[in-house]
């Protein structure tokens, strides 16, 4: 790899690689393991860096592999019983007064999670979250749909309306 080329992509990594630890952190709800998917997004970014700079969005591109991955693997792993706990480090953005909103969200399965953290949490329009969970987008409002119903119950809230269209957000 170039030198210009090994530039730009530590330029990448170093503008994305919290924001794209935050997705799979918030998929995969814990801190080693949302490390470990980004790394290995960005590692495959950089294998294929040559191909990678035709690509318009290599940010896109490797959040896209990473939350893909995390979502495979919470698939997988949710079936050990593991005792989840909070890691207060967590993403930038989440705050110590989350952290019931975060147990909470842990408790949803894989794809619910996913979706609420790409929509609710990244403020991604439903379209890229199809997009990113390789669903329709009327599977992430039902997804949607299901968590915030599990949410309230948990959380002891009230059913807010559903997920609009993307043209008014």
């Amino acid at each position: 790899m170039r030198q210009g080329d090994r530039d730009e992509f530590e330029r990448v990594f170093r503008s994305a690689y919290r924001s794209v630890l935050g997705s799979t952190y918030l998929v995969l709800h814990d801190r080693g393991r949302a490390e470990e998917v980004t790394q290995d997004a960005f590692v495959r970014l950089y294998e294929r860096w040559g191909k990678a700079v035709s690509i318009d969005h290599p940010v896109a591109w490797v959040r896209t592999v990473a939350v893909r991955d995390a979502v495979r693997r919470a698939k997988r792993e949710r079936f050990v019983p593991v005792i989840e706990v909070v890691d207060r480090e967590g993403p930038a953005h989440a705050q110590p007064h989350d952290v019931d909103l975060l147990r909470a969200v842990a408790g949803l399965p894989p794809q619910q999670r996913a979706a609420v953290a790409l929509y609710y949490l990244e403020d991604r329009p439903v379209d890229e979250v199809a997009n990113l969970l390789e669903v329709a987008p009327a599977t992430v409002r039902q997804h949607l749909f299901r968590a915030r119903k599990h949410l309230c119950d948990v959380l002891g809230e009230t059913v807010e309306a559903e997920v609009s269209s993307d043209v008014d957000r």
